[in-house]
C-alpha cells in the first residue's frame, strides 16, 4: 500500500463568474511553515486546466515541504462557471483563490504555468497576502509585463532552455529588466511542457521555497483557525 503523503478536499470557490472548481490539498503531516500555495492552470482555451502535468507536479512539490496547496479551474473550464474572459475575469478567479487561502493560512505563495504564471504573479503581486511568486514557462511575451518593475516580491521563474511558446532568450530579456529580488532558473533540454522533465520541476521547485521562504520571516508562525 502507497504511503499518503497528503489530503485532497473538494471545494467550490466564490467569484464575480459564479463557483470556481477547485482541489484543496492539505499535507498529512505537521506544516512547516505558516503558508500556503495557490497554483495557476495554463491557458483555458488551450487544454489547460487544474489537471494539467506541471500543475500537478507543483502541487506535490509544495506538499512535500508541508505547505498546504489550491489548485482551481479558471472560469469556463472543468466544472467551473463563466466562460473565458480575456484574462481579465481570470484575474478575479485568482483573487477568489487568493481570499479563499487567506482565510486559513496567515501567508500565501502563488504558483502558475504559462498563461498561469502570468496571472497569478499579476494578481499577487497586487495582493500584500501574498509573499513568493513562481511562475513556470512564463510568457514574456504575453501581455504587459510591467507590473514586475515595482514588484518587491520575489520572482522566481523556472523556464525550459528548448522552449518553443516562449523561448529561453525572451524570459532572458524579461529577467534582466526586472530589479531584484528575482532568480531564473533553466530547466536544460526542457520544453514549454516539461516533457519528461517535471522531476526537474519538482526538485528546483523545493529548493526554491526552501530557498527564499524563511527570508520572508514565515517559519514557525502557526496557522490561523478554520
Amino acid at each position: 500500500m502507497t504511503e499518503l503523503h497528503h489530503r485532497t478536499t473538494e471545494v467550490l470557490l466564490s467569484s464575480p463568474a459564479g463557483k470556481l472548481e477547485a482541489l484543496l490539498e492539505l499535507p498529512v503531516h505537521e506544516p512547516k511553515y505558516a503558508s500556503a500555495a495557490v497554483i495557476c492552470h495554463p491557458h483555458p482555451l488551450y487544454g489547460g486546466s487544474m489537471h494539467s502535468k506541471v500543475v500537478f507536479t507543483a502541487s506535490r512539490a509544495f506538499l512535500d515541504l508541508g505547505i498546504p496547496t489550491l489548485r482551481f479551474n479558471f472560469r469556463g473550464v472543468g466544472r467551473s462557471s463563466g466562460r473565458y474572459d480575456r484574462g481579465i475575469g481570470e484575474l478575479d478567479d485568482v483573487r477568489a483563490a487568493i481570499n479563499y487561502m487567506a482565510g486559513k493560512y496567515k501567508r500565501i505563495l502563488i504558483a502558475g504555468h504559462s498563461f498561469g504564471a502570468w496571472a497569478g504573479m499579476k494578481a499577487g503581486c497586487e495582493d500584500p497576502r501574498v509573499q513568493i511568486l513562481i511562475g513556470i514557462g512564463m510568457p514574456a511575451d504575453f501581455a504587459d509585463m510591467s507590473f514586475l518593475m515595482d514588484c518587491p516580491k520575489p520572482r522566481l521563474f523556472i523556464h525550459g532552455t528548448l522552449d518553443e511558446l516562449i523561448p529561453i532568450e525572451k524570459i532572458g530579456g524579461l529577467y534582466s529588466a526586472i530589479p531584484e529580488p528575482k532568480k531564473l532558473t533553466r530547466i536544460e533540454g526542457a520544453d514549454h511542457f516539461f516533457t519528461g522533465k517535471l522531476d526537474a520541476v519538482s526538485e528546483t521547485m523545493r529548493h526554491l521555497i526552501e530557498e527564499y521562504l524563511p527570508l520572508s520571516g514565515l517559519r514557525n508562525l502557526g496557522i490561523m483557525p478554520q
